[in-house]
């Protein structure tokens, strides 16, 4: 492949479209240090904040999802693509990309779609086990669909399918270094030898996890268990008040995940298909909630992928009362936190990045 190329990456909405994405560029970043990278993204989104914290430009569309039920958004959206349509068409115009990626959300769809109509290579990267409906209608005219689970011949042609697993930060790689962890300590300023449980709801957060940890932290005070609880932006104001209370160390949002993955020694996390992956390779005892509020109940099937093969403890939301029982169990019993961590990193696919980045090299060849 040519050393200076110009790589188009769209995708965003939450953090498993964008983080994806990150990973891809900075990969390509390293083996190709002359190419040049642009973003798009959906304006008012995330992603317009986490990517040029990682050091990438990024243009955002305006552009948004069909509500479910009959609103301004919706009778706007055909303004809005086409108004996204026309903006995607000048960005290429200007930027010229060798190559356009694809990595979910609404913003992906003009972008993908006026790079298929210039004939430019497009590559999609899928992460769930069931596709959002923007890249279902990408896949037609996409060179390569890059996929983390089986079965979804279903839903893609199945001739342009690559499994490659989901791209995940390479900082996750080292969590276990012995100086990771303390350097994790002391940013979070935890205690060194009490049990930290991780608490996680998605980018965005999860109201029904953070309900949960609420009413549970007289629980988790009696076992002396410190909580390292990302709440979620649009919860923060709601719950930051526990901040004040021993072993409760409250964020919004944490930017260290690898930091917060050393410090962990149980998670309780939501089950979006870049978590999964990610959980994948840190290795350590989880609980997955999933959102039962997404197409297809996808994090529940992503969820029972790990659960069937021993890697993690599914607890569905209309089974949380259960849920001191189920915890305490799993913290009394030191040999089944042990077969989790194992069984889970069984399933890792470290390497997806490099395979994803494989396949590029071969359609900007072409």
């Amino acid at each position: 492949m040519k050393q200076s190329i110009n790589i188009l990456i769209s995708g965003g909405g939450t953090g498993g479209h964008i983080y994806p994405a990150i990973a891809i560029a900075n990969e390509l970043k390293v083996r190709y240090p002359e190419a040049k990278f642009l973003f798009v993204g959906a304006k008012d989104k995330m992603e317009m904040e986490k990517v040029p914290q990682a050091g990438y430009q990024i243009i955002g569309l305006w552009i948004s999802g069909i509500q479910r039920k009959l609103t301004l958004k919706n009778l706007l959206f055909p303004c809005k693509l086409i108004h996204s349509l026309f903006k995607a068409e000048r960005i290429i115009r200007k930027f010229k990309p060798d190559i356009v990626i694809g990595t979910g959300g609404f913003a992906s769809g003009p972008t993908l779609i006026m790079a298929n109509i210039k004939k430019i290579p497009t590559l999609i990267q899928e992460q769930n086990s069931y596709p959002g409906i923007t890249n279902k209608l990408l896949s037609k005219n996409a060179s390569v669909i890059c996929v983390a689970y089986d079965g979804l011949e279903r839903f893609f042609p199945k001739k342009k399918i690559v499994k490659t697993g989901n791209p995940v930060r390479a900082s996750l790689l080292n969590i276990h270094q012995k100086e990771k962890i303390q350097e994790a300590h002391q940013l979070f300023k935890l205690k060194v030898k009490t049990t930290t449980v991780l608490v996680l709801g998605g980018s965005l957060g999860a109201r029904k996890i953070n309900q949960l940890i609420e009413k549970n932290i007289s629980f988790f005070k009696k076992h002396n268990i410190q909580l390292l609880w990302q709440c979620g932006k649009l919860y923060y104001d709601e719950y930051k008040k526990y901040a004040q209370k021993e072993n409760i160390h409250i964020h919004a949002f944490i930017n260290k995940m690898d930091l917060a993955y050393a410090a962990a020694d149980i998670i309780i996390s939501r089950s979006g298909a870049s978590s999964v992956s990610e959980l994948c390779i840190v290795g350590k005892p989880s609980i997955f909630i999933p959102s039962p509020n997404v197409a297809e109940d996808h994090q529940t099937k992503n969820a029972k992928s790990i659960e069937e093969k021993h890697g993690a403890i599914l607890l569905k939301e209309n089974e949380l009362d259960t849920f001191p029982i189920v915890f305490e169990t799993l913290l009394k019993d030191e040999g089944k936190q042990e077969s989790l961590s194992h069984s889970i990193k069984e399933l890792a696919l470290p390497n997806a990045t490099y395979k994803i980045i494989n396949q590029i090299e071969k359609l900007v060849e072409l």
